[in-house]
């Protein structure tokens, strides 16, 4: 029986891995903060040595992009100091490491999608600090699997589909940027690609480096929005297209932040699902979670 140690337990991802299926013989275990907290990193590497699990799998991170400008120092503590403790640990075992990371580790100048040589060159704290734990990983742990994604969306969790299905409760207009692109991913899908990758890890079939895994196709926020709206029915709000300047955040995102899974797909067999087919589902979850909780409560 090997035993998959998920880092992370609440956010979007771990949460997925914890309710994919897996395959026999491999027994999961996922832990939160309170038993593994990548800000104090070695109290994170003892907790690791400590379990001695079969491969870790990294979906904790310090993930609030505007809140990151002004808590630079904690996102990196947890982004990049916690991320290279986990390596460091899972060198210590002799086991592989899955790294989750992010599209934002590129500036957005490429008119079409990034494959995994292009050179990053991030706008934001965030996306900094997530590529300095790409870094610390490689140069701790060789073992490794690190695997950026892109605009990540579940039926639960804090998201760009969730927010705007609560804002049209509120608003009858919503103005929705439209001079971003990138490539929406159902938290499920990412899933569905590392419990496939663990499992050739863990047979020793895997081939480590760093990948590409989206939703695809690609779209603006404004796409995206338009999208989440056609697809869950009932009354919609009006969009209005708007530049990015029209809508200043602290953090500057990338103009385009397309990803290319081909890499993936060609090493590891996982065809990524076009991203409207995977929020129809997502959609349909969540619209049956509503319907679940409306019964319970007698509403």
């Amino acid at each position: 029986m090997s035993h998959v140690l998920v880092v992370g337990r609440q956010g979007q991802v771990a949460r997925a891995l914890s309710q994919a299926p897996w395959p026999s013989g491999i027994r999961l275990s996922c832990r939160g903060r309170e038993a593994i907290d990548l800000a104090d990193p070695p109290a994170a590497s003892a907790a690791v040595r400590g379990l001695r699990p079969d491969l870790v799998i990294n979906a904790a991170a310090f993930t609030a992009v505007d809140l990151a400008e002004s808590e630079s120092e904690a996102a990196f503590a947890i982004n990049r100091d916690g991320a290279g403790a986990l390596a460091r640990a899972c060198a210590e075992i002799g086991i592989p490491l899955v790294h989750l990371s992010t599209d934002y580790v590129f500036d957005g100048c490429k008119s079409g999608p990034y494959v995994e040589q292009d050179p990053v060159n991030p706008l934001s704290v965030y996306g900094a600090s997530k590529e300095a734990g790409e870094q610390a990983v490689r140069a701790a742990l060789p073992a490794h699997l690190i695997l950026r994604t892109s605009w990540v969306y579940a039926p639960q969790g804090k998201n760009f589909v969730l927010s705007m299905l609560a804002r049209a409760t509120q608003d009858s207009e919503l103005r929705i940027v439209d001079d971003q692109q990138g490539c929406p991913t159902a938290a499920a899908e990412i899933a569905r690609a590392i419990v496939a990758a663990s499992g050739r890890l863990l047979a020793g079939t895997g081939v480590f480096g760093t990948f590409h895994f989206c939703g695809a196709g690609s779209t603006s926020w404004h796409g995206f929005a338009r999208a989440i709206f056609d697809l869950a029915g009932g009354p919609q709000p009006r969009l209005k297209a708007i530049p990015s300047s029209e809508y200043p955040t602290p953090a500057r995102r990338p103009a385009n932040s397309g990803l290319d899974a081909g890499k993936f797909h060609r090493l590891y067999g996982i065809v990524a699902r076009p991203w409207r087919e995977s929020l129809a589902d997502c959609l349909a979850e969540i619209a049956a979670q509503r319907a679940r909780a409306m019964r319970e409560t007698g509403v």
